[in-house]
């Protein structure tokens, strides 16, 4: 009996310690990802962004991720969120609602599987939401597994009205994971051109909403458990995007927050399905089979 007590005894503490262990593998208890739709890298230098450059400054970036192609909205968008290209998921064109090609995996809810569904599932009491102007989003960050998810609406109208509904959220939810997803500068890039002066003018604004956003997790007193990303879906050139040109398909990837190294420039390869699976791995999340993302280890401490 004395060994069987003893042998249970140590099963129980392995039990412990791999637990403890996998707790652990978390870098932070909260993200807040801001995506800006059609922010070229090609921008950051010339660009009055101090909030944007400030989180450069005590984080880790690259302005060198490469979208997939095309380099378009709702493929990016797609990539980003599922970890993997159009190959896999299927989203093919500029405002694909449905795959073109048949996704190779769906889940449960009948879409390939997304960083949400992927944290819902590890964690079915999170609170797990995203917010976006353009309406396309949400065909592709399967809803069902989101906890709360709005459009804002009319930007020409209500231009503040999505900084406005994050920062509500962040202060009365504190979410565990929050997507907001910007429609510009990219209708500024279609109207009246990237690298213009209406174009850095837009990102000046937008900077000022992440600084909000910044504030809004400060005042949920969520700051110091916090990791920030700010990255894009694709860049332009002249009035368009969709193309092979580096001004259409480099795109920013900022990470600044707990755990997160300082003032680190990294230039390994990264493309645009290695968000998903580097918000996975700050959760500690065991990515889908099919995703052929890879988190990018080296900026954390």
């Amino acid at each position: 009996m004395k060994k069987v007590t003893i042998t249970l005894l140590v099963s129980l503490i392995a039990v412990c310690l791999v637990s403890t262990h996998c707790q652990a593998k978390s870098k932070a208890k909260h993200v807040v990802l801001i995506g800006l739709d059609g922010w070229g890298a090609y921008s950051v230098p010339k660009a009055d962004i101090p909030h944007i450059k400030q989180l450069m400054a005590d984080g880790s970036y690259t302005l060198e991720k490469r979208s997939a192609l095309p380099s378009s909205s709702a493929i990016n968008w797609a990539s980003m969120f599922m970890g993997a290209g159009p190959e896999l998921h299927g989203y093919t064109e500029w405002g694909s609602k449905t795959p073109e090609l048949p996704s190779r995996v769906l889940n449960e809810h009948g879409i390939f599987p997304t960083i949400f569904q992927v944290l819902r599932d590890a964690r079915p009491e999170a609170e797990i939401g995203c917010l976006y102007e353009w309406s396309g989003i949400k065909y592709l960050v399967d809803t069902l597994a989101l906890s709360h998810h709005a459009q804002a609406p009319d930007y020409n109208k209500y231009p503040e009205a999505l900084c406005n509904m994050a920062e509500k959220y962040i202060k009365e939810k504190q979410p565990v994971l929050l997507a907001v997803c910007f429609d510009n500068p990219d209708h500024v890039g279609h109207q009246a051109g990237h690298d213009t002066p209406g174009y850095y003018a837009k990102l000046k604004e937008l900077d000022t909403y992440v600084g909000r956003i910044i504030q809004a997790v400060e005042d949920a007193g969520m700051l110091k458990e916090t990791i920030f990303i700010v990255t894009a879906d694709h860049g332009g050139i002249n009035k368009g995007h969709g193309g092979k040109t580096m001004q259409e398909m480099q795109t920013p990837f900022i990470i600044s927050g707990k755990n997160v190294k300082k003032g680190l420039e990294f230039h390994e390869s990264m493309m645009q399905y290695d968000v998903a699976s580097t918000i996975a791995h700050i959760f500690g999340l065991q990515q889908p089979q099919v995703w052929i993302g890879r988190p990018v280890t080296q900026v954390f401490k």
